[in-house]
C-alpha cells in the first residue's frame, strides 16, 4: 500500500482536482520453473523489489513526479509505471500483470 495525491487534468468531475488515495497494490509474476526447494520466487525477495519501486510514489503529489510529465497520473497510468518498474527487476521470472486499487471497490490491471 502507498498513499498518494493526485489530479487529473481534462477530467469533468471532482477529480480533476487535488485528491488522495490509499493505493494497493498487486503484481502476478510467473516462470516455469521451481527451485530446488519448489519455490517459484521468495515472496521476502519480491516485497522487497516492489517496495523500492513503489516508495518514491508514496506521500506525494503524483503530478509533481517526472515519471508523469505530460500524462495524467490516471490509476491505469500508475498501473503501467509501477509495471515498467516492476519488470526490470524480476528477471528470470516475468511480471504478468499489475493491479492497482484506488478504492475497496475500484481497480485496473495493467499487462502487456
Amino acid at each position: 500500500h502507498i498513499a498518494s495525491a493526485h489530479m487529473l487534468h481534462g477530467y469533468d468531475g471532482p477529480c480533476a482536482h487535488l485528491h488522495g488515495h490509499t493505493w494497493k497494490i498487486e503484481v502476478t509474476v510467473v516462470g516455469g520453473q521451481l527451485d530446488k526447494i519448489g519455490l517459484l520466487a521468495d515472496f521476502k525477495v519480491l516485497k522487497k523489489k516492489l517496495k523500492d519501486v513503489i516508495m518514491p510514489l508514496d506521500h506525494v503529489n503524483l503530478n509533481d513526479l517526472p515519471a508523469f510529465a505530460g500524462i495524467n497520473p490516471s490509476t491505469e497510468n500508475l498501473a503501467k509505471y509501477i509495471y515498467t518498474q516492476f519488470s526490470l527487476t524480476v528477471a528470470p521470472l516475468k511480471l504478468k500483470q499489475v493491479e492497482v486499487w484506488e478504492s475497496d471497490t475500484a481497480s485496473v490491471i495493467y499487462y502487456e
